[in-house]
């Protein structure tokens, strides 16, 4: 699995002035949506301040640099860049100062059309400071603000003239905006600790700084928090949405819950329907970690083949162990991955992995298995054949990197050398989530786009 997870943005309020470090908490458990860089900006006497940095969020916030951030209201990001590149300048919570004061804004997502508005902004006399697309929302909000009574109505006026995917949340000196677009491509969910209101791209960071979980924020909905009052200031009536369905399969953690969907549970049905679709003869299922586990006890479940753990996963690598070469791409899945020979030595073996992107990763564990003793190697895939890129924030690459695009389904088996290859069949995606009260975009395995 060679596609990267998206960002993930918190916002907190809490007058007994302990934000900053409820965000940390709260970026930590969002950590699997981007490891390159993060950031926490803070409210304190309506003074704004902020620390961010390339790096996980261990390494970027230390004690002291938290009790410096602590006030009233804070907001966090954790950043995978699908729009401007690694660079620490692009590290959110993006923050400006404009005439009507300060604000900080963390955003999830990506605009297609950003070099369009860029030009746009740019003949009318803004100068930006980064090449990330979020720094349009924010020029967006900050000139909306200059005709518009309060910084709630500046971010429905900028958001109007915006087209793609958005889970935001913005702070102003009072108050704290969050927002998701009318698509709903990106999950945002709102919860609450005592008089504290929290804000969050998964459940599982309401779960980490104990707050507990109220709902989903609507497609298209806009909901400001001033002086600990939750008002909704925008939403649309039909606020069923487009999901990017890919949050079940792979970006999600496996303990939150999405639009009312058990991100675990979508997991595991999605390994029963390819145990129904791509039944095969064999000794053990086991599950590429992470996301391939819940698929693959599922597999199991549905097959009656036992389930073991196959492979173990190095915890002490992040993405920034990997070099560019190939050479070093196969270094790397050695030592992020290590097959259990004492499971798979003369055992036929079923592997569930999320997805198949570009195959050389399959094609390395596939290796790796051989080499501890399978005797024979069934990949099966949680998702269906990609097969074109996505516009709204998912790090897809292009056709002509997207084996699908170019191999058939046996071309693809002989080039990973698998003795099989199964992929999940679009009927049987769309029915891995039947508690979700939302649509979903599956842009990536159809090329039909919500927009």
């Amino acid at each position: 699995m060679a596609i990267h997870e998206e960002c993930g943005v918190i916002g907190v309020y809490d007058p007994a002035g302990d934000c900053a470090r409820t965000a940390y908490y709260g970026l930590y458990a969002l950590q699997h949506r981007g490891q390159e860089a993060c950031g926490i900006a803070a409210i304190n006497h309506r003074e704004l301040s902020f620390h961010k940095d390339v790096g996980l969020v261990g390494e970027v916030f230390d004690q002291r640099t938290l009790e410096e951030l602590n006030g009233a209201m804070a907001v966090g990001h954790v950043r995978y860049s699908t729009a401007g590149g690694a660079r620490r300048e692009n590290a959110q919570p993006l923050t400006l100062k404009y005439v009507k004061g300060t604000l900080a804004l963390a955003h999830n997502g990506n605009l297609p059309h950003a070099d369009e508005v860029r030009t746009k902004f740019e003949y009318q006399g803004a100068i930006f400071q980064t090449t990330s697309d979020s720094e349009l929302i924010a020029y967006a909000i900050a000139q909306a603000r200059l005709r518009c009574p309060s910084v709630e109505e500046a971010v429905c006026r900028a958001l109007e003239g915006l087209r793609g995917a958005w889970s935001l949340i913005v702070m102003s000196p009072r108050k704290l905006v969050a927002a998701r677009d009318p698509w709903g491509f990106r999950p945002l969910c709102m919860g609450r600790r005592g008089k504290a209101v929290v804000f969050a791209s998964e459940s599982c960071a309401l779960d980490a700084v104990g707050a507990k979980f109220e709902r989903d924020l609507d497609p298209g909905e806009i909901v400001v928090v001033e002086d600990g009052v939750v008002r909704t200031v925008q939403r649309p009536e039909d606020a069923k949405g487009h999901l990017c369905i890919f949050e079940y399969i792979y970006f999600a953690r496996p303990d939150s819950t999405i639009c009312g969907q058990s991100v675990h549970q979508a997991r595991r049905l999605a390994g029963r329907f390819l145990a129904a679709e791509h039944p095969v003869e064999a000794d053990v299922v086991i599950g590429v970690p992470d996301s391939g586990l819940d698929a693959a006890m599922g597999y199991a479940e549905a097959s009656g083949i036992p389930y073991g753990v196959g492979l173990v996963k190095n915890r002490y690598i992040g993405r920034t162990f990997i070099t560019p070469g190939q050479r070093s791409r196969e270094q790397a899945v050695r030592i992020k991955l290590g097959p259990l020979r004492s499971c798979v030595e003369g055992k036929r073996v079923v592997m569930i992995d999320d997805s198949i992107v570009r195959g050389t990763t399959s094609r390395q564990i596939v290796a790796l298995l051989r080499e501890a003793g399978a005797t024979e190697i069934h990949l099966r895939s949680s998702a269906p054949p990609f097969v074109s890129p996505c516009w709204f924030g998912t790090d897809i690459p292009s056709k002509e990197e997207l084996i699908a695009c170019r191999y058939s389904v046996e071309e693809i088996r002989q080039q990973i050398g698998a003795d099989s290859l199964g992929f999940l069949s679009l009927g049987a995606l769309h029915k891995i989530a039947p508690n979700a009260a939302c649509g979903f975009c599956d842009g990536c395995f159809t090329e039909s786009y919500p927009i």
